[in-house]
């Protein structure tokens, strides 16, 4: 972990950079209600509510994580709310309204309208809304979002010192604004080392494009048949797919959110590492000790993103970059231009 995470206490966490069930749950019958935390607390009570069911996506596993290392910090209770599927993420938040907890957590661009629509008619209870925020401020809504366009743009760079056929590409899970800050800035930063790589996206898109990887995979191996050397996988619980392909086309594919290396070892060059389990416990820290309604970014000078090669850890990771020293302290040196504020890394979802 990034020793500026370890050393962030609640009021520190809140003190960063600005920016302007349920089978056990009646009222909402879409998805799964689980217990965590200290069932038997006085304490205060959390609820997280997922858009779809955590499975192997690795972002809401780090979310449950926070939320239970949240209920400890403190000692309170928690539960998880996974919906079914995105539709039913607005049930699954009346859901946890009715459940009249301190703190409801929200982790998804995808909880936008429902809590644009909800929070203003429940002003007693405190949300907490995790990677994106309502365009409006509320006193109620806190808001954590990340700043991954920096961590990615040094994956590109990485990639372009690395690629042997000048051809990178990305499998992404769909073609948005939110989602493109994990590939475009991979071709950006890739091409400002290399001005001969190419660089080309494709998109899993489908009926469940962040849990999909038979189709993250064809189209991980069309970028492999096209010559592309080295994918960035931002496909959630698709990267699976993406991380077979590399394996059987002898490409490199970078992770996302955790190290993800040892899934495919020798196919997984590093990962975009996102602290998303540290934020949310951090935050909801704050909101309990009354520091409410702010909206707050983490990128790299937090050391709330980075990745796996710039990491105490890099050795014992099992990633391919372990083997590049030479490159590792030039992505180095270019994520402290980024933090010293000398490169600046433009927001796809701005």
């Amino acid at each position: 972990m990034h020793p500026t995470i370890k050393r962030m206490t609640a009021v520190a966490a809140i003190a960063v950079l600005g920016l302007g069930l349920t089978g056990c749950n009646a009222s909402a019958n879409t998805g799964n209600d689980t217990n965590s935390g200290n069932g038997e607390s006085d304490g205060p009570t959390l609820i997280l509510v997922t858009p779809e069911p955590a499975g192997a996506n690795e972002f809401l596993q780090l979310a449950i994580q926070g939320i239970e290392e949240a209920a400890e910090a403190v000692d309170g209770s928690s539960r998880v709310f996974e919906s079914a599927n995105i539709s039913k993420v607005s049930e699954q938040l009346d859901a946890a309204i009715a459940a009249k907890p301190d703190v409801i957590v929200a982790v998804g661009f995808e909880f936008v309208d429902s809590i644009t629509a909800l929070a203003p008619n429940n002003p007693e209870q405190q949300f907490l809304f995790v990677d994106a925020c309502i365009a409006d401020a509320l006193p109620n809504v806190s808001c954590a979002v990340f700043r991954e366009h920096e961590a990615v743009y040094l994956a590109g760079v990485e990639a372009g010192l690395i690629t042997e056929s000048n051809k990178v590409g990305a499998v992404v899970a769909l073609d948005t604004p939110q989602i493109r800050r994990f590939s475009d800035p991979f071709g950006v930063g890739a091409q400002s080392v290399n001005d001969a790589v190419q660089f080309t996206p494709l998109y899993v898109g489908g009926q469940n494009p962040f849990n999909d990887p038979g189709r993250a995979k064809e189209q991980a191996l069309s970028l492999a048949n096209a010559g592309v050397d080295i994918v960035m996988a931002s496909s959630a619980g698709g990267n699976s797919g993406v991380f077979d392909a590399a394996k059987s086309s002898g490409s490199l594919a970078i992770g996302v959110d955790t190290n993800q290396c040892p899934q495919a070892p020798g196919a997984v060059l590093d990962n975009v590492l996102k602290e998303v389990n540290v934020v949310i416990s951090a935050s909801v820290e704050a909101i309990v000790g009354g520091l409410t309604g702010d909206v707050k970014s983490y990128g790299l000078a937090e050391g709330a993103v980075t990745l796996t090669s710039l990491t105490d850890g890099v050795g014992e990771s099992g990633c391919v970059i372990a083997d590049y020293p030479e490159i590792i302290e030039q992505v180095k040196a270019v994520s402290d231009q980024i933090v010293s504020g000398d490169v600046t890394v433009d927001d796809p979802a701005a």
